[in-house]
């Protein structure tokens, strides 16, 4: 099989770091020794075993990306950046007609789906790429579709654990919010609780102190009004690895629908991927 030209971009963002190091040493692709970064970002090379990255700010990307696709007749990109530059991203994506793969959560997703549809550039967007938790995604989907109301009356409290850098409240939990809402609850988006404080994470939360930097800890509880019945539903990630096999798993999907020409479709979630036989 050809090997499938990666661009990861988001270095040294640390899902990217361990995306492009399990990459390197995947036989299945060929790591373009690329990565879009934020302007902040004050290296101009980030190493990971035998390549060293270029990091490509904003104010060059659009020369350097001409650079690259001269030497790179066609690649996938991976974007795990910063949620402040999904749209941005996306587009610039869409405007070269570079194929990407985007776990980063954030940003305006109504914006962002209807920018991929509306164009002529294929894509997998999710905000989580645990091939696992998509699939708990979707059993509540099905639930929440065929047993609408199944828990009306009940109160449901979310809250979400992750490491300290981690800018805005989980993709996940915003979108489990709408299953549960089907199923009867009304609640609102921004009553998800973040916690992002190291020491209550250790200390409360128990969570290993190695995996403090990386981690995704979620707990959504259903309670009955007068407190007869309680239903707790939870998914504890530790570290990054889960991430990885979902990622690649969408580029190979990915990469078959671009063999595809005449397909008019261009927007992919990871259920697709799920999905792909």
């Amino acid at each position: 099989m050809e090997k499938i030209n990666l661009m990861i971009n988001g270095l040294p963002g640390n899902v990217a770091a361990k995306i492009a190091q399990f990459a390197i040493a995947d036989e299945r692709f060929n790591v373009i020794a690329y990565s879009l970064t934020g302007q902040e970002i004050e290296n101009k090379i980030y190493s990971i075993d035998s390549i060293n990255f270029e990091l490509v700010k904003p104010d060059i990307r659009d020369k350097k990306i001409q650079e690259i696709k001269s030497r790179f007749a066609s690649f996938i990109a991976i974007d795990y950046t910063h949620p402040f530059a999904v749209n941005k991203n996306a587009l610039f994506y869409t405007q070269n007609l570079i194929p990407f793969v985007m776990g980063t959560t954030g940003g305006d997703r109504v914006k962002l789906e209807q920018l991929v549809s509306d164009s002529s550039t294929m894509a997998v967007i999710a905000p989580n790429m645990a091939k696992q938790i998509v699939g708990f995604q979707a059993m509540m989907e099905y639930a929440a579709n065929t047993f609408p109301n199944l828990f009306e009356g009940y109160t449901l409290n979310i809250i979400e654990s992750h490491q300290k850098g981690k800018a805005d409240t989980s993709g996940t939990a915003k979108a489990m919010v709408e299953h549960f809402n089907k199923l009867g609850t009304d609640f609102d988006v921004n009553n998800i609780e973040m916690v992002r404080d190291p020491e209550l994470q250790e200390k409360e939360w128990k969570i290993p102190k190695e995996h403090l930097a990386g981690h995704g800890w979620h707990t959504y509880t259903l309670k009955a009004k007068d407190g007869s019945a309680l239903f707790e539903f939870k998914h504890n990630i530790n570290g990054r690895d889960i991430y990885v096999s979902g990622t690649f798993d969408a580029v190979l999907f990915l990469n078959e629908k671009l063999a595809q020409p005449d397909n008019p479709k261009k927007l992919y979630t990871m259920i697709d991927v799920l999905n792909r036989k």
